[in-house]
């Protein structure tokens, strides 16, 4: 290659890699609707940055491959964007990357195939263009260096001015939320502060004792089983008024007691779970990693305890939680639900225990949904497995549609299975974890865990049973759980529940978020867990828009 020519080429690869760079910028500037200054902030302060970060060396390779991290950042934020439509990285995204397991990921990036083509066609070939520059000492004259250090330069200082005079009083928020790629690499902060927190749990957790007691101590063996959903929206089930019939088995049963307005405490397995396994309010999660969780409760009461999962350990709080359980299990291939009731029952025939009590982790209505459940279960159709389009988004919810209709067979036959024991004290809770996007209306938002939040991964179905021998010994217990069916409730309220059902006293078990308690606090606000783990009332300050507070009232409930 002559030496023209090898300029020529360095100033294209130079152009097309900020081209690339500049592609995510581009699109949350269309998709994050924000004021006008704070627009054009986060399009010059990192424009500037790209221009002068790419002319620091005279090989136009080096720099290219110097920005590996940023270009990861942008691959990672286009896919984002296709798949939510818009939102950066949150922290959540980056926590979600290590605790998912390989299947799942396989799951999901193979049908979201679209956006990843995208970004191997646009990312992978710049990489190896640059590489062969280093090869070849491909230089950039420093005529061009200059001039791109020079205008990088100036759009950075202006990008500065429009920061500090534009954007004063919100400076802290505009960098750390809006200015891409700030904004992603403090949720990457953020996230490896997390994933260090979890990896000292046992030693930051270790003195932590409930001082657990008892308050009744019924003569007959007793079973308390949690049973904790994945994905289940309420709106998808008919008991919560969804037009096709997804719960005929729950709907015919008696003595199910259907809660109205429960909320999850965030839209990500990863917090939820370990929320629902704690004590700890939604203000407190920064106790999450000081205290032990339900099943070192439960043992402490004097029960023998069982976790038993549908799930893959995932490396995350919640397998620090399970693992304080008396026995933990992670069931084999094909991972589907009803293996849940059947590994149940066979603790129950088995153990020579008189206190038991099982946490059951689904897998629920995770996607791939199609592969959730047996065939014979596939009601509505097509229901392939697809591509996340919107040309194929009936089939999609067709798929969802019949895991919920597994999972209304899965608790069916659970909470027969119980009361098939006469001699039992049992009581069986269920609840899910978060809530799905499928697409619903003209946002096109897909899936859970995404930063900005909706009604549909909000809203969680839950619901409580009791056996005859519960109710006679816990009558007024029984009776509060048919009084605050529509108690204004989250995820919070799980933990308290199981403990008050079973009687457990402890000065971290708090009978004003029991819904089987007299005492339930119908004051008590709303709390959701934003990404950077802060405790936001459910209002519009975390994204919920107009078309979703229009959703709860129709849904009667009240935020």
């Amino acid at each position: 290659m002559r030496i023209g020519e090898r300029k020529y080429s360095s100033l294209i690869l130079i152009i097309t890699h900020l081209a690339s760079l500049f592609l995510p910028i581009a699109v949350l500037t269309y998709t994050e609707d924000n004021p006008f200054w704070v627009a054009i902030t986060a399009i010059l302060l990192p424009m500037g940055f790209y221009m002068m970060f790419v002319s620091l060396a005279k090989r136009s390779g080096v720099m290219v491959l110097w920005s590996l991290p940023f270009v990861f950042f942008s691959a990672f934020q286009i896919v984002l964007s296709y798949l939510f439509g818009e939102s950066i990285i949150a922290a959540d995204m980056f926590l979600n990357v290590l605790t998912t397991n390989p299947g799942e990921a396989t799951e999901l990036l193979s049908n979201i195939y679209p956006s990843v083509i995208l970004v191997i066609l646009l990312y992978i070939p710049l990489q190896i263009i640059a590489y062969m520059h280093v090869r070849r000492k491909v230089k950039v004259s420093d005529v061009v260096r200059r001039r791109l250090f020079v205008s990088g330069g100036s759009a950075f200082i202006l990008g500065l001015c429009t920061l500090f005079f534009g954007c004063w009083g919100e400076i802290r928020h505009v960098l750390r939320d809006e200015v891409f790629p700030i904004n992603v690499s403090y949720n990457l902060g953020l996230s490896i502060s997390e994933t260090i927190k979890i990896s000292n749990y046992e030693d930051s957790s270790a003195g932590f004792t409930f001082d657990a007691v008892r308050t009744h101590n019924p003569a007959q063996r007793e079973v308390y089983v949690l049973y904790i959903g994945e994905a289940s929206r309420a709106e998808s089930w008919s008991l919560y008024g969804a037009e096709r019939e997804t719960n005929p088995r729950l709907s015919q049963l008696e003595g199910i007691n259907v809660y109205s307005s429960i909320t999850t405490q965030s839209n990500t397995t990863h917090k939820s779970v370990p929320m629902i396994l704690s004590s700890i309010h939604t203000s407190e999660h920064e106790e999450l990693y000081r205290r032990k969780g339900i099943l070192a409760l439960f043992n402490e009461a004097g029960f023998t305890t069982y976790f038993i999962s549908n799930q893959s350990p995932q490396g995350a709080m919640i397998d620090k939680l399970a693992n304080q359980a008396d026995h933990v299990e992670y069931l084999d291939d094909p991972r589907l639900d009803m293996q849940l009731v059947d590994r149940m029952n066979q603790i129950i025939k088995s153990s020579t225990s008189d206190k038991i009590f099982i946490v059951l982790h689904a897998y629920g209505s995770h996607f791939s949904y199609h592969q959730r459940y047996p065939r014979e279960f596939a009601q509505y159709l097509p229901d392939d497995d697809v591509a996340i389009t919107r040309n194929n988004i009936e089939m999609i919810r067709n798929a969802y549609d019949n895991s919920i209709l597994y999972t209304d067979y899965v608790l069916a036959e659970a909470i027969n299975s119980l009361a098939s024991y006469s001699d039992l004290c049992s009581a069986f809770f269920f609840c899910s974890d978060h809530g799905e996007d499928l697409m619903d209306d003209e946002r096109r938002r897909f899936l859970h865990s995404s930063p900005t939040v909706t009604y549909y991964q909000l809203h969680v179905p839950a619901l409580t049973w009791f056996s005859e021998q519960y109710a006679a010994n816990f009558a007024d217990k029984v009776i509060s759980a048919t009084v605050n069916l529509d108690a204004p409730a989250t995820t919070y309220s799980v933990f308290h529940t199981i403990a008050d059902i079973a009687a457990i006293s402890s000065p971290h078990v708090n009978t004003e978020a029991s819904l089987v308690s007299s005492e339930f606090d119908y004051s008590a606000t709303r709390y959701y867990l934003d990404d950077h783990n802060n405790a936001a009332p459910l209002d519009d300050e975390i994204g919920i828009t107009s078309r979703d507070m229009t959703m709860f009232e129709n849904a009667g409930i009240e935020l």
